[in-house]
């Protein structure tokens, strides 16, 4: 019944789905034309971008359908999928590097190198996280990697915007064809890898009971893995290869699939059910998004920005659904020898004294020129030339962005992984810098003109909004550290997706703008715009030290505070506000940036021990430096281009990110 249902939806919605386009074709010229009637017109619109759409959008649902089920098989992991594991985000790198050559590649050639970016990534994903294990890391493990390849992806299209044109919207998966060539070429191999996937089966269901039982019954695991994974990427590289990574559809249809039929049988009905729920949500997706914006608006926004956001619902509901990780991992801490060493303390100071000196002065003589000191005294002095002076004028408001967003966004991260307990935590994985991205955006495309401070108050909201919804789904009789993260992570995910979107709808033609703002950039800043952050530094730093005693003892547990008389509700709400507020700031003067407020707080624990006092002073210091470092390469190494400093964070902070989860594995596994 199940699957006469769901064919059954997937012929309505094809019937709507050909009905929906920007032609005067309407229901009625399709139905002439399906009984042999049709008009030369009407054929031609049919022939040229309807049924080729759609036949796309068959062809991808099916192949993540039943990827996403054969993933969750090999992984024994609700949660895995192409995107979890990273696969669509290697396959995108794959593809734009290959574009990047300005070497137009033929379709096959094309899937084969989206095929081995693929591989590797979910290689480096499993390698990492264990292999088979239904723990949450596989899920922080692949969407650490899927950042990094994601930041690689877009200096990609950012340093080569003429080779990669059209690529950013495709990047997010879109079902725009102008023929069936791709469609037709990728199918045969979409078609080999589910027969061969299905054929698998028997031997999938006896996987799933693990690997001592399975090779109790004479499995040959290491090999049965490995030919699945090959097979499941394969289909996931064809699908990118005909329309771009579609997010989230791996995920969704195999959980939709058991809730359908929770006593469904085994692997050769569920991957193939999987492959037709895939196929439903895929043009559901599109033809919900025609019909809400009607079929001309709706070209601009890809079709994977739609199943993003559902991804993300789902992605919570599992989070949600699924039991404790296990024991409360420790809080994060440092070490007692090092708090307690008077000399290191005191090299820590000067060479942290050095840093917050240096790293602007740097800041301010490279980039595209190169200003010596002596220009940068007459210019302090006013007796530099008019091209000099607009030159450091400029660079003085980026340094400025850069020191003050860091510092920001390193004390906020204190805060975060303090109250919530959890090392793995900070505001940009928490939602909360997705959010602000989303209220600033949102503020920017419907008032252009808006002045600095309602973008601040805007990004406030959207930080709060975001942290509260994340903080209030992880709530479950307690608060999950993983499930934290999780949910965070699939609010970052949604919460990008609706920026895109936003973006897209608003500014279609300026891709160069959106995702420089999205990989956060300190370009164009003046310092009329930096007044937000710097007055919620002025404020908010001193209220966050004054109660470091505080966060030393919500970093401990629930009871202790409780027992020396905090009211841990309210001083837990004050000290969270605080950190949206600084993270808000930060987003609003330099765009989205993330893992400052990971990495930060780390190396000052590392550095000077685990108490806040010493802590907050420490990792204000190192993300300020961390970020204006990173803007100053960004605008040095191949200037006269530029990188954004939010990338350059990213390809620094997420290999630091994989090194936590795997010094924390013992302990949160």
């Amino acid at each position: 019944m199940v699957t006469v249902g769901t064919l059954a939806a997937i012929v309505v919605l094809a019937a709507v789905h050909l009905t929906q386009g920007t032609s005067s074709v309407d229901v009625f010229d399709v139905l002439k034309a399906v009984v042999g009637q049709g008009d030369p017109a009407t054929l031609a619109v049919l022939e040229g971008s309807r049924i080729p759409r759609l036949l796309t959008a068959l062809l991808v649902g099916l192949a993540l359908g039943v990827a996403g089920a054969g993933m969750q098989s090999v992984a024994r992991n609700p949660l895995a999928s192409p995107d979890t594991l990273a696969v669509n985000a290697g396959a995108h790198l794959a593809v734009v590097a290959a574009a990047v050559t300005g070497i137009a590649l033929p379709t096959v050639p094309a899937g084969a190198v989206a095929f081995l970016g693929g591989l590797a990534a979910a290689a480096a994903v499993l390698g990492m996280s264990g292999g088979g294990t239904a723990s949450p890391r596989l899920v922080l493990v692949g969407s650490a990697i899927a950042l990094t390849l994601h930041s690689a992806t877009i200096l990609l299209l950012l340093l080569f915007e003429q080779e990669t044109t059209g690529l950013f919207a495709w990047g997010s998966g879109s079902l725009t064809v102008s023929d069936l060539v791709a469609t037709q070429q990728m199918t045969p191999v979409v078609l080999v890898a589910l027969v061969a996937l299905i054929a698998m089966g028997p031997s999938l269901d006896v996987l799933a009971l693990g690997d001592d039982t399975a090779t109790v019954f004479g499995l040959r695991v290491r090999r049965t893995r490995i030919g699945a994974v090959l097979l499941t990427v394969a289909l996931t590289a064809a699908a990118v290869t005909v329309a771009g990574p579609v997010g989230f559809v791996g995920l969704c249809a195999p959980v939709i699939t058991r809730l359908l039929a929770p006593r469904i049988g085994g692997h050769r009905i569920t991957l193939p059910l999987s492959g037709l729920v895939g196929v439903v949500l895929v043009l559901g997706a599109d033809v919900a998004l025609r019909a809400a914006m009607g079929s001309a608006e709706a070209l601009r926004v890809p079709t994977g920005v739609v199943t993003t956001i559902l991804g993300a619902a789902v992605l919570v509901w599992l989070a949600r659904r699924g039991r404790s990780s296990g024991p409360a991992p420790s809080a994060p801490t440092g070490r007692v020898a090092v708090a307690g060493s008077r000399r290191r303390l005191i090299v820590t100071g000067v060479v942290l004294a050095v840093l917050l000196a240096v790293t602007p002065l740097l800041g301010l003589m490279l980039g595209d020129r190169l200003v010596l000191l002596g220009d940068l005294a007459n210019w302090l002095s006013g007796r530099t030339g008019p091209a000099l002076t607009f030159v450091l004028d400029q660079r003085l408001a980026r340094v400025a962005a850069a020191l003050t967003a860091g510092a920001a966004l390193a004390i906020a991260g204190c805060a975060v992984q303090s109250v919530s307990r959890n090392p793995l935590a900070e505001p940009g994985l928490l939602g909360i810098t997705a959010g602000a991205g989303i209220g600033a955006v949102t503020l920017i495309t419907a008032v252009p003109m808006a002045g600095a401070w309602h973008i601040a108050g805007a990004a406030g909201l959207g930080a709060a909004a975001a942290f509260a919804l994340v903080y209030g789904l992880a709530w479950r009789s307690g608060l999950d550290s993983d499930r934290l993260v999780i949910i965070g992570i699939a609010t970052w995910s949604g919460g990008m997706a609706v920026i895109t979107l936003l973006l897209v709808t608003s500014d279609p033609w300026n891709t160069a703008k959106a995702l420089t703002w999205l990989s956060g950039s300190t370009y164009g800043r003046t310092l009329e715009q930096l007044i937000p952050i710097a007055m919620a530094l002025a404020v908010l730093t001193p209220l966050l030290w004054s109660r470091h005693r505080e966060l030393d003892l919500h970093a401990l547990d629930d009871d202790t505070p409780r027992v020396l008389g905090l009211r841990v509700d309210r001083s837990r709400l004050l000290l969270l506000a605080a950190a949206g507020v600084l993270a808000a700031t930060a987003v609003s003067a330099i765009g989205v940036v993330g893992f400052v407020g990971l990495v930060a707080p780390h190396l000052a624990r590392s550095l000077v021990g685990g108490r806040h006092g010493r802590v907050i002073p420490v990792a204000a210091v190192l993300g300020a430096g961390l970020v204006s470092v990173a803007d100053t390469l960004g605008r040095t190494v191949i200037a006269p281009a530029q990188v954004p400093a939010g990338l350059v964070i990213a390809l620094i902070g997420t290999p630091y990110f994989v090194l936590v989860l795997w010094r924390t594995r013992s302990r949160v596994g």
